[in-house]
C-alpha cells in the first residue's frame, strides 16, 4: 500500500463520516471506512423498510443510519462526505456542508488521488460502458492488469492497496461524477456528446 494512501487510512480515525446514498460503492466503502475507526453514517431517502435486512447489518459494524426525508439533516456536523455517484454536487445541504468545514468527496475522486497506476476515464452522453469496456478488454490482451470501475465494473478505492503501478485503471464516468473532480486521468474518451 503506498504511503499517502495509508496516510489517508489513517486520518480516518474518529473523524465522522457520512456516506450519502446506500449504492453499490459504498456498500463496499461503509465497512471499510469503519474498519478504519471511522464513525461513519449512512444517509439515504429511502426508509429502513425499503433497505430491508441490510439496515440490520450495517448497525451490527457500528454504522448509524439516517434515513427517510430529513436523511441531508444535521450534514454540517460532518467531516468527511462520499457522495454517490448520482447525486448533484450542487445540492444545497452539501454546499452548505462544504462551507461548514466538511470534505465532501466521492468514491472516484478518492481512487483519482490516491491510485499510482495509469488511469484511463471515459465520459460522454453514448456508448461510455461499450468504450470503457472495450479499452479494457484491448489492455486485458497486451496483458496487463486491468482495474474497471466507474459506472462500470466495482468500486476501486476498496482494492487500491493491490493496485500496482504497472497496472491500468480503466473507469467510465458520469457527468455528476466530474463536476467535482479535481484531478485528471493520463488519458481521457470523450464519446458522443
Amino acid at each position: 500500500m503506498n504511503d499517502k494512501l495509508n496516510s489517508f487510512y489513517k486520518s480516518l480515525h474518529n473523524k465522522k463520516v457520512s456516506f450519502i446514498g446506500l449504492g453499490r460503492s459504498h456498500r463496499e466503502l461503509l465497512p471499510m471506512f469503519a474498519s478504519k475507526g471511522a464513525i461513519v453514517t449512512l444517509r439515504d431517502k429511502r426508509t429502513r423498510e425499503q433497505i430491508g435486512e441490510e439496515a440490520d447489518k450495517l448497525e451490527a459494524l457500528g454504522i448509524k443510519l439516517t434515513l427517510g426525508e430529513n436523511y441531508l439533516e444535521n450534514l454540517c456536523e460532518e467531516d468527511i462526505i462520499l457522495r454517490t455517484p448520482g447525486m448533484n454536487y450542487f445540492t444545497p445541504a452539501l454546499q452548505q456542508a462544504r462551507k461548514s468545514g466538511a470534505f465532501v468527496t466521492s468514491e472516484m475522486e478518492l481512487f483519482f488521488k490516491y491510485c499510482p497506476c495509469e488511469k484511463v476515464a471515459v465520459t460522454g452522453s453514448d456508448g461510455k460502458t461499450t468504450t470503457t469496456s472495450l479499452i479494457a478488454a484491448m489492455f486485458e490482451a497486451a496483458g496487463r492488469t486491468v482495474h474497471l470501475g466507474g459506472n462500470i465494473g466495482r468500486a476501486l478505492l476498496p482494492i487500491l492497496g493491490e493496485v500496482k503501478p504497472e497496472d491500468e485503471a480503466v473507469v467510465e464516468l458520469s457527468s455528476f461524477q466530474l463536476i467535482s473532480m479535481d484531478q485528471s486521468p493520463n488519458v481521457a474518451v470523450v464519446t458522443n456528446v
